[in-house]
């Protein structure tokens, strides 16, 4: 009867915490806005910036030195491309150069004056192309088009030149071996469709941790003594129902959001959609109680509100590199990659993409989450251990104080007055 009884009042106090819990960020603005408003607005406004996934009609200066029929028309096809615009003419390379540094073009085609002439001599054409490097995707447009455009015009040269009779001749003497150019996994070639997957499962955890971290942060403002877990309270004394309760609590959140986050936001922004339910759930599962640990362990060392936040800001962008996704995994140190496995949000990521955005089965990445369910019983087992450890500190504090109270007292009562030490 005993074993019963125990536990009744364990789950009774487990679910006074997650009350407590949820009372806790239903109040505080800040805990509401990271655990709620963040996961909903924040993914929205990221994929509506990137949601065009390429740049178009990026604008650029041409210094045409040739002024012949071949430079005007390879002037005219890059032009005609969705993804270059030519905006300006200049007259030599400083002025175009002028332009660039004025961010009027984002880019300069230098055709030399003997571009013509050694074309139909049989020698090698050049095109110089200068771009500006600070934002990639206009760096790809500008030299991307002008490759294309220069392989067009070689092509029809060599069909000009080859005395061919027949157009079957022509294509086989201009493309001998034919292609076909399929984007894998990102069918709009764009950043969208290939960062902001990952991104989303980052997001997930940012917010958990950010969050529980601001919780935690509240208890210890709330409380005289700045403990994390109150003292005096029979029901503080286990650890397990704290624990839990707070855990079910952000749990009943985050499985809300984590569906929002990988089912509802890439189909409103028509990003790649290959997973099933089941193999998303079998995935966010581990991913979301393994982010809800780690955050309530990072909570444990949270002595103000605001420490979460420069906490979270400063490593965002070190994890995204560290999920092998905007950088490749092999190119990454092995101790980095050591440290990337502490975080759930490396392996959430992974999982997340092959299963949504390359069409994989749930048992091509067994892998990631078996790691996902080590990293979630780790962490639960280590936040236990901190929070025992809050208590005892929480305790022998209040024990500290209470021996200087007494101390104090029995001074006061025997007329020697207050000692002369600080007090606790």
């Amino acid at each position: 009867m005993s074993i019963f009884h125990n536990l009744y009042q364990g789950l009774f106090e487990t679910l006074s915490f997650w009350r407590k819990e949820l009372q806790q960020v239903v109040k505080d603005e800040g805990v509401l806005i990271f655990l709620v408003l963040v996961p909903l607005g924040y993914p929205l406004l990221y994929s509506w910036i990137y949601n065009n996934e390429v740049v178009r009609d990026v604008p650029v200066c041409v210094v045409d030195q040739s002024h012949s029929q071949l430079s005007r028309e390879f002037i005219r096809k890059c032009d005609a491309s969705p993804d270059v615009h030519v905006m300006f003419y200049a007259q030599d390379l400083d002025e175009a150069k002028s332009l660039v540094s004025r961010q009027l073009v984002k880019g300069v085609y230098l055709i030399p004056s003997s571009f013509e002439a050694d074309t139909y001599a049989l020698k090698q054409g050049v095109v110089s192309v200068y771009c500006d490097m600070s934002l990639m995707l206009t760096y790809k447009a500008i030299f991307q088009t002008a490759q294309l455009v220069t392989m067009e015009m070689g092509n029809e040269l060599k069909t000009k030149l080859g005395g061919r009779y027949t157009a079957r001749e022509e294509a086989i003497a201009t493309r001998p071996l034919d292609y076909e150019d399929v984007p894998l996994f990102t069918p709009n070639g764009g950043y969208g469709s290939s960062i902001l997957p990952a991104v989303l499962m980052l997001i997930l955890q940012q917010a958990l941790v950010l969050g529980i971290g601001m919780s935690a942060g509240t208890a210890r403002d709330e409380n005289p003594f700045r403990n994390l877990v109150p003292v005096g309270y029979t029901k503080y004394s286990s650890t397990i129902p704290i624990v839990l309760g707070k855990a079910f609590c952000y749990f009943m959140i985050f499985m809300v959001m984590g569906a929002w986050l990988s089912m509802a936001v890439p189909r409103m922004f028509h990003f790649p959609q290959l997973a099933t339910f089941w193999s998303l759930f079998h995935m966010m599962l581990p991913f979301i109680i393994a982010s809800i640990f780690f955050g309530m362990l990072v909570s444990c060392t949270v002595k103000y509100r605001e420490n979460v936040m420069l906490l979270v800001v400063f490593v965002s962008i070190p994890l995204l590199f560290l999920t092998g996704v905007s950088w490749p995994q092999s190119s990454i140190p092995s101790y980095w990659q050591g440290v990337s496995w502490l975080f759930p949000s490396t392996f959430g990521a992974r999982a997340y993409i092959r299963l949504n955005s390359m069409g994989a089965d749930l048992s091509d990445v067994v892998p990631e989450i078996r790691i996902l369910w080590i990293q979630a019983i780790s962490y639960f087992v280590l936040t236990i251990a901190l929070y025992r450890f809050q208590i005892y500190q929480a305790r022998k504090r209040a024990l500290e104080r209470l021996h200087f109270l007494r101390h104090k007292r029995v001074a006061k009562m025997m007329g020697e007055g207050a000692p002369d030490d600080e007090e606790p």
